[in-house]
């Protein structure tokens, strides 16, 4: 049920891989973009713009849970690559500690601080009380947010993507009926989209810890590698704090973005919303990739197959631009047709935004492409703290169109905040991924100079 990525075609390789990861994806933001559907059909363009005022929030808090989980699952890659099963085992179960102890204290601090971030973010009055319903009640959760997303990366590392896929399946159907229930039937407005979320990612989570238990022979542990290790919990978080951190910095620049559309009104943040959900559905196939690329470099590391890392990005480029460029396609002459989802169609003025922000967003798909790919690629390899530096530059570009371009030019100029951020981050990853490969190279390569001398 494991993969070896370590030989074999770097193209079939990273399309058997990701496949199964890009249809969790879809699952993920189906569900998410069902909750917004709901909200928006159901409770109108106010609690759309509740829900999605909170986004760039949500990203920011869940975003590094996310990375940090990510980032537990790279040393454990590394040990598979190399066969070295027994440390494996001791990495995963100081990842679940940290994981308590971080999940702990960050629902503790965002629960009591939302509401006044929310202030600080200029949320408008009319929509200020739904966005605090919500977002409380997805901090709430963040337990189940890091249940999940550590145990599937575990279960990535030793290179099977399908088995988190089938419970993420099931979660979205979990969450899709909840919604209804929740919303439509037992009327709680945006609380019911909060907790269908909460619920269902708890439920995915549960699920894969118990069949993971069952079925995975390779991860039972012994009373030794369930001792806590301070040097694998320092390595631990050497990966996976700064890969959180690079989710939270790019963040903050939207967070600063969602700010500016804040002062636009609720139609412009509505049409970021809705523009936002269908952007990330759209955006599926990079995150695949890059979460590929994040196991194909940890395997392939720690194997010492460095001469397979650029076949990798070669491959997951192809793949990349041919998607990009299909996407662009659809949106351009399905825009107006899939904002209509999420609003009535007398709203014109949201669905001309939405238009206009898919449009705008896709035409720079393929920059996307590359900053998920080479990213993930570097954090593989074991350098995740590049992945900062990469998180700084998207930050500066939000913040720049943010505090100056969107006060100058409007809606229009937000819709471009995105596209500039991915070039910056570009700009910064082509040359670092060169620079870490020749570093790891000569790092493998000392080890045996040594013993000949």
């Amino acid at each position: 049920m494991t993969k070896d990525m370590t030989s074999g075609s770097p193209m079939k390789l990273i399309l058997g891989f990701s496949v199964p990861l890009l249809f969790g994806f879809l699952f993920q933001q189906f569900y998410n973009l069902v909750d917004t559907l709901i909200v928006g059909r159901f409770l109108g363009v106010d609690a759309l713009a509740a829900v999605g005022s909170t986004g760039s929030l949500n990203f920011l808090i869940i975003g590094f849970c996310m990375g940090v989980s990510n980032g537990f699952a790279i040393p454990l890659a590394h040990r598979f690559g190399a066969g070295d099963y027994k440390a494996m085992r001791a990495f995963m179960m100081n990842a679940v500690y940290l994981a308590v102890i971080f999940s702990a204290v960050m629902t503790v601090f965002t629960v009591a601080f939302c509401r006044p971030i929310l202030q600080l973010m200029q949320t408008p009055e009319n929509i200020i009380d739904d966005a605090y319903t919500y977002i409380v009640i997805i901090f709430a959760g963040i337990p189940a947010t890091y249940l999940y997303n550590l145990v599937s990366g575990v279960i990535r590392s030793m290179g099977d993507s399908k088995t988190p896929l089938i419970f993420l399946a099931l979660a979205a159907f979990v969450n899709i009926g909840l919604d209804l229930l929740l919303i439509i039937v037992f009327p709680m407005g945006v609380a019911g989209a909060a907790l269908a979320t909460v619920i269902s990612q708890a439920f995915s989570g549960i699920a894969c810890v118990i069949y993971s238990k069952r079925k995975f022979e390779i991860l039972h542990t012994d009373e030794e590698e369930r001792k806590v290790n301070k040097g694998y919990m320092k390595t631990l978080c050497g990966m996976g704090v700064p890969m959180g951190l690079q989710y939270s910095i790019t963040a903050i620049g939207s967070v600063i973005l969602q700010s500016a559309v804040n002062t636009l009104g609720s139609n412009a943040v509505a049409s970021m919303t809705a523009g936002s959900k269908i952007g990330m559905f759209f955006c599926c196939p990079y995150d695949a990739l890059g979460s590929t690329m994040a196991t194909y470099g940890g395997q392939n590391v720690g194997a010492k197959k460095l001469d397979r890392l650029s076949g990798g990005l070669k491959a997951a480029g192809i793949l990349g631009i041919g998607y990009s460029i299909l996407a662009f396609v659809v949106l351009w002459l399905c825009g107006n047709q899939l904002a209509m989802f999420f609003v009535e169609s007398a709203q014109a003025e949201v669905i001309a935004n939405v238009r206009l922000f898919l449009v705008c967003n896709s035409a720079f798909y393929i920059p996307l492409a590359f900053v998920n790919i080479v990213r993930f690629l570097i954090q593989g390899m074991g350098y995740s703290k590049f992945a900062i530096l990469a998180g700084v530059f998207e930050m500066a570009a939000r913040t720049l169109v943010g505090f100056v371009f969107v006060p100058m030019f409007g809606y229009p100029a937000a819709c471009f905040a995105s596209p500039v951020a991915w070039i910056f981050a570009d700009c910064f990853l082509f040359p670092a991924y060169f620079h870490v490969l020749k570093k790891t190279k000569k790092m493998l390569s000392e080890p045996v100079r040594t013993s000949v001398a």
